[in-house]
């Protein structure tokens, strides 16, 4: 008789599902089936009439490709999505783009070589405009391919008209409420760029400054300080000395005046012993006298290079913790020189230009760039016997965030949105917010508390105009409901643009009258902070469209936000609404380098997001983004991404080998009850079920390291170190319709089923890849499924704790096991026989246990009564022994159990009886 070919008989895993997944090939044909189906809208009209989930999506700026913080931002946001829709939520995701200011203006003078002054407001704007919308289009695509689902085709773009109208409508309504106001004070002003910044595009980096000492002759001591004495300032900031106003001193500090190489010298008491050292000074000084800084009130000095007097005035921004005690004072150049200098009456005097420059009014400085001037400055100083001493020093110095040139403060007349006027709402509505982390609401509540006011206008022609008109008679700023009616009406119709392409007369409401009786108008040439445009997204998108709702539920974006969308958002939200436009906020850290290193170019250590999903895939990607804790600053290299993409190996073999064993199963048919089902498939479901529960609160607590770290661990551990390992013979090797085979593969199809859901939204191609292959499925995309309520699932406690004694037992085998086969008793574990000695805990277990064989993964058994003699050989562990020996009998070319029934069948004498019959059942 010819021998059987029994590998045909087996049972094996039979699926088209891909062992590889080849994720960069697959991925874009997934993508285009998405778009195909238009995917979006289908959930969202599922959805529909479900309770609302909105998360606001921040904008990013239009200006390059997308990097690895936006990825991460993106997948982010996306996971939270896709899983707050499967909840049973209408969670509508409008994504957005930032296309206003500084940087696209930048880029069209560097990349097309235009002089700005020489093309036309209209036709330069026109360029941004398609500069801008041309990096939409580029990053739309970006996103999408990262797996994003959204309403791609109706995105908000700060530069459409209905966005720009909407802005108008929040300007006019925080000028109706008395909260815009125009004045002349200091702002960060970047002479690179010539524009005012706020305090949100201002960034702190590391500077060499000079450090000096001037001394200012005192002109009218008031019968307090001698004529001929001098008061002696200190500064790193020279260029500043042409607008010097005032010396302030503190009211309360004592003033020594000292003797110095025949000078008299007044120093703050405290700080003379650290002055005269940096002068080089050596040996005691001479006090002439000592005063309290009130007593020298309105004292009068001589500038020391220009024909001025500076007014010896007391401010409590004062301190001794460096400097002379005697503050030079410039309420042009300075906030707290500025706010002080009010009180006194003094000018407010910038003689530098937008370009750094300095003016006339700088004297003999005119012409020179403010900074270079320094040099010059110190030289004259020292020629004329006024610079004590001088140095220099290392110290944080303001930057422009986007060209990182340093800044300084200039006193312009600027629009402003006065913060003090509400600063009170603004920190009770941040402790209304749900905070993550919780650090957060302490760093906006602090930045808040400690803000100037918002300055708003810029000096660009690439932005949204203020909508301010001028009378031509009398200059009296025009703002009133029906200028803004009428220009927020304009810009609906044809975008800002038309701001540029209109005289005043065109634009302002017909019958525009001053109150001085003129007619004739002129418009504002500034245009809005781009952190006004983004900041107004909540009322232009949340509130505007009709699948949105204010407030949104959600604000998610990087830490630095904190002072930008964050921080603009809920002063235009407050101002306007008197309420925060979120509940939430929840911010992420940024990446360093496998060394914990900042990532940058000139290190050649940034991760490019293209290039990841063009060599692994995007899945990858987002399972790279769910496995770190993103609240706080994480790690990312190539050697990580290899890790993760070895962890989604595992997570996709699981998915191939549930699909492969339920080939020709029908849940409709093939159902096995709770109830029949053999003891190891329900307690699959158990592990699955509390499994399911610990995700879905991952999730919900938006941990998705956690839901990393249980799928992870659920897949490798639970499933295929254990429950398939142990499944395989009978799943396999059994007729296709028996009651052991059909229990397997009803627990690995609710498995399967379940785990699908999970992962969407992390793993959203490969989830979606795997569902068509899972029986009984009539959904198109696994994203237009809902999943089930953890909460309804009995976790069978008992079954959990019977089943953790079992593990345990086969855990003590298996390391017998090894010593046995490092020894050559045994082979692979199938070689083996185990004789256990149980205590009667143990021995309970393990005889209601059926196919132990199959759990411990030997061939054969041997339950020892509880008090028989335990052999020598034996190795004790806690409430058990083990022996283990080579199983006796042949191999079974079929299962691989070594039995010695082997042959019994004459038919079929290389295989087990066991076998032999499945054999039989097969064949017919």
């Amino acid at each position: 008789m010819e021998k059987p070919e029994y590998s045909k008989t087996l049972n094996l895993p039979e699926t088209e599902f891909p062992m590889r997944g080849n994720l960069p090939q697959r991925e874009p044909g997934m993508l285009q089936q998405w778009e195909d189906m238009k995917l979006y809208e289908k959930v969202q009209a599922k959805q529909a009439g479900k309770p609302k989930f909105v998360l606001h999506d921040g904008p990013p700026y239009a200006n390059g490709d997308i990097h690895l913080g936006h990825a991460l931002n993106k997948i982010l946001k996306d996971i939270i999505v896709k899983f707050r829709t499967m909840e049973g939520f209408d969670a509508p995701y409008v994504p957005g783009w930032d296309t206003h200011g500084m940087p696209i203006e930048h880029a069209i003078i560097k990349n097309k070589g235009i002089n700005r002054h020489e093309v036309s407001v209209t036709d330069f704007r026109e360029m941004c405009k398609n500069y801008a919308l041309d990096f939409v289009e580029r990053q739309k695509g970006q996103f999408k391919r990262l797996g994003v689902r959204g309403d791609w085709e109706n995105p908000y773009i700060t530069l459409l008209p209905e966005y720009e109208s909407r802005q108008i409508r929040v300007f006019g309504e925080m000028a109706k409420r008395g909260y815009i106001y125009k004045g002349l004070k200091p702002v960060h002003w970047c002479a690179s760029c010539e524009t005012a910044l706020a305090e949100a595009e201002v960034e702190y980096a590391d500077k060499k400054s000079p450090s000096i000492y001037v001394k200012f002759a005192v002109k009218d001591g008031r019968g307090v300080l001698p004529e001929g004495s001098f008061i002696v300032i200190w500064t790193t900031t020279p260029w500043t000395l042409p607008a010097n106003m005032a010396i302030a001193l503190g009211a309360d500090f004592e003033y020594s005046l000292v003797e110095v190489n025949g000078e008299k010298l007044l120093l703050a008491k405290g700080l003379v012993e650290e002055v005269l050292k940096a002068a080089g000074v050596e040996g005691e000084p001479n006090v002439v006298a000592t005063f309290k800084g009130q007593d020298l009130e309105r004292v009068v000095a001589q500038h020391p290079f220009l024909d001025r007097e500076s007014l010896v005035i007391l401010g409590e921004h004062v301190t001794l913790e460096s400097g002379t005690g005697c503050v030079h004072t410039a309420p042009g150049h300075g906030m707290d020189d500025y706010m002080v200098g009010l009180q006194y009456g003094l000018p407010v005097l910038a003689p530098v230009n937008g370009q750094g420059k300095f003016t006339k009014d700088a004297g003999p400085y005119e012409g020179q760039f403010y900074m270079k001037a320094n040099k010059q400055i110190m030289a004259d100083l020292q020629e004329s016997g006024h610079l004590f001493a001088s140095s220099e020093i290392d110290h944080s110095y303001p930057h422009c965030w986007r060209c990182k040139n340093p800044v300084f403060f200039r006193a312009t007349e600027q629009w402003f949105g006065s913060i003090d006027k509400f600063r009170d709402q603004l920190l009770e509505q941040i402790k209304q917010v749900s905070w993550s982390p919780e650090w957060g609401e302490v760093r906006l509540h602090n930045m808040v508390a400690d803000r100037g006011d918002w300055c708003i206008s810029r000096q660009r022609m690439w932005g949204v105009p203020i909508p301010i008109f001028y009378c031509t008679d009398c200059d009296k700023e025009i703002i009133n409901d029906q200028t803004i009616d009428k220009v927020a009406n304009l810009f609906a119709e044809h975008g800002s643009q038309v701001w540029f392409e209109k005289e005043a007369a065109d634009l302002v409401p017909e019958g525009l009258t001053c109150s001085c009786g003129g007619t004739s108008f002129r418009k504002e040439t500034d245009t809005m902070d781009v952190w006004f445009d983004s900041g107004s997204s909540h009322m232009a998108v949340t509130d505007a469209r009709p699948e949105m709702q204010w407030p949104a539920d959600l604000y998610l974006e990087g830490s630095d936000q904190y002072r930008g969308w964050f921080n603009s958002s809920l002063s235009t939200a407050v101002a306007i609404r008197g309420k925060a436009p979120y509940k939430s906020i929840v911010s992420h850290g940024f990446m360093l380098d496998g060394e914990g290193r900042k990532m940058s170019k000139s290190l050649g250590n940034v991760v490019d997001p293209l290039k990841v999903m063009e060599q692994y895939g995007a899945d990858i990607l987002r399972l790279w983004v769910a496995s770190v804790d993103y609240r706080s600053d994480f790690r990312v290299s190539d050697a990580i991404l290899k890790q993760v993409a070895e962890v989604y190996r595992k997570i996709r073999n699981t998915f191939r080998y549930l699909l492969g064993n339920l080939s020709g199963f029908d849940p409709a048919q093939h159902v096995v009850s709770k109830e029949q089902m053999l003891e190891i498939d329900r307690w699959a479901l158990n592990k699955f079920e509390q499994f399911r529960k610990r995700v879905v609160q991952g999730y919900r607590d938006y941990d998705f390291h956690i839901v990393y770290h249980e799928v992870n661990n659920f897949c490798t551990v639970d499933m295929s170190a254990f429950y398939f390992d142990v499944s395989k013979d009978r799943m396999y090797t059994v007729a296709p319709d028996a009651l052991e085979r059909r229990s397997g593969q009803t627990a690995m199809y609710e498995i399967l089923f379940g785990l699908t859901k999970l992962v969407a939204p992390i793993l959203t191609y490969t989830a979606d890849e795997v569902w068509p292959f899972v029986p009984g499925t009539t959904d198109e995309s696994v994203q237009l499924t809902q999943w089930s309520d953890p909460n309804t699932y009995d976790i069978d406690e008992l079954l959990e704790q019977k089943w953790e004694g079992i593990l345990r037992v086969r855990d003590e085998v298996l390391k017998a096991l090894e010593v046995a086969r490092k020894e050559k008793v045994i082979g692979k574990g199938l070689t083996a026989a185990v004789d256990l000695y149980p205590n009667a805990e143990t021995l309970t277990v393990l005889q209601s246990t059926p196919r132990l064989g199959e759990v411990l993964g030997v061939s054969q058994v041997n339950l020892q009564e509880l008090g028989a003699a335990v052999p020598d050989d034996a190795t004790a562990y806690e409430g058990l022994s083990i022996r283990v020996r080579a199983a006796e009998g042949e191999t079974c070319e079929r299962c691989r159990i070594v039995t010695p029934l082997v042959g019994q069948n004459e038919d079929h004498p290389t295989i087990c009886p066991v076998c032999a019959g499945n054999v039989v059942h097969f064949l017919g």
